[in-house]
């Protein structure tokens, strides 16, 4: 019998559909009206710090936790009314490691083909075909408990992708492992967006975030920005008008810091890598600049206008916000 669905009338457009969609335990509102668009064959990015309810709203579009307000739909399918056809649909990786570990390698791919409903025919063929891909044939009868960081996340990627999903969530999926490991998982991603699914992406890394063609950034339960990364750094509130971002290269970078926090023309420094990220007074141009940092018997070794990334982003947005949360406390 075929389970009965309810379609989305934009679902052949977009694979991830939220509106309004809201999460509260109790008293608490973790997520806050919601509201997203997904474009097929893309890896959409989401963003935000710890505790924001990226989780949360990953559980809530894969049919393992109920909204408490608001509707979503993925792949066409009412994520609360179909829970169980939209999870037969998609493919999950999970922010902890959550295959078995007194199962090997082959026994744990064996066991989710099963799961996700495979015939008996299909299932060697898959199993074959995800330890070729990921590269786990040297690990076959090795337990999952005893692979390294990057060679779990392999596996779970592979336990994911063993039914051939259309929709893939990933949640923190490169966290803990090293960069090498990160650097494959993303070659990997890239290779299944050119092959047409769809990936939503929860990260913390902001290198990650820029390789994403669109996110949304959420912060403790409220979208606060959605958009191409394009779109995000051109946004007013990020490089307001009368100012302009200036990279500041010291010999002692967080030295540096305290000195630029000190100038009254910077309105705002922050450590990136090995220099300092500043949104600087429009009327204050770099040779004045600098002269502020030399009567501030501090040595600086270059000065140059930029462009705000990804994570200039993410401190203007926040800052901008607690700044207006403190004025409406007031």
């Amino acid at each position: 019998m075929q389970p009965i669905v309810t379609e989305h009338p934009t679902a052949p457009e977009y694979p991830i559909v939220t509106e309004q969609l809201t999460r509260r335990f109790g008293d608490f509102i973790a997520v806050d009206r919601a509201s997203l668009r997904v474009e097929p064959r893309s890896i959409f990015g989401f963003l935000g710090p710890n505790g924001s309810g990226k989780t949360t709203v990953i559980k809530m579009l894969c049919g393992l936790l109920p909204p408490s307000g608001g509707r979503a739909w993925v792949d066409g399918l009412d994520v609360e009314q179909d829970s169980e056809e939209v999870r037969n649909r998609i493919g999950y990786m999970s922010q902890r490691f959550s295959l078995y570990d007194d199962l090997t390698v082959e026994e744990n791919l064996e066991f989710y083909a099963r799961i996700y409903g495979l015939k008996n025919s299909e299932i060697s063929d898959r199993v074959a075909a995800m330890m070729e891909s990921q590269e786990l044939g040297l690990y076959r009868q090795r337990l999952a408990g005893k692979l390294s960081g990057g060679w779990k996340q392999r596996l779970a990627l592979g336990c994911a992708l063993i039914h051939r999903p259309k929709i893939l969530f990933l949640d923190e999926p490169t966290a803990g492992i090293d960069p090498v490991a990160r650097r494959v998982l993303w070659d990997q991603l890239f290779d299944l967006s050119g092959q047409g699914m769809t990936l939503f992406v929860t990260t913390h890394y902001m290198d990650e975030a820029e390789r994403c063609g669109h996110i949304a950034y959420i912060y403790y339960g409220k979208i606060i920005a959605d958009g191409t990364p394009t779109q995000l750094k051109a946004l007013p509130t990020v490089t307001p008008e009368g100012t302009y971002r200036v990279e500041i290269s010291a010999p002692e970078v967080t030295r540096a810091l305290r000195v630029s926090r000190a100038i009254g023309p910077i309105r705002r420094a922050t450590v990136f890598g090995q220099a300092i990220h500043a949104l600087v007074d429009a009327a204050c141009g770099l040779d004045q600049l600098s002269e502020e940092f030399r009567r501030a018997g501090e040595e600086v070794h270059d000065l140059r206008t930029i462009a705000p990334s990804l994570e200039d982003v993410f401190v203007e947005l926040t800052s901008h916000l607690q700044e207006s949360e403190v004025t409406a406390d007031a």
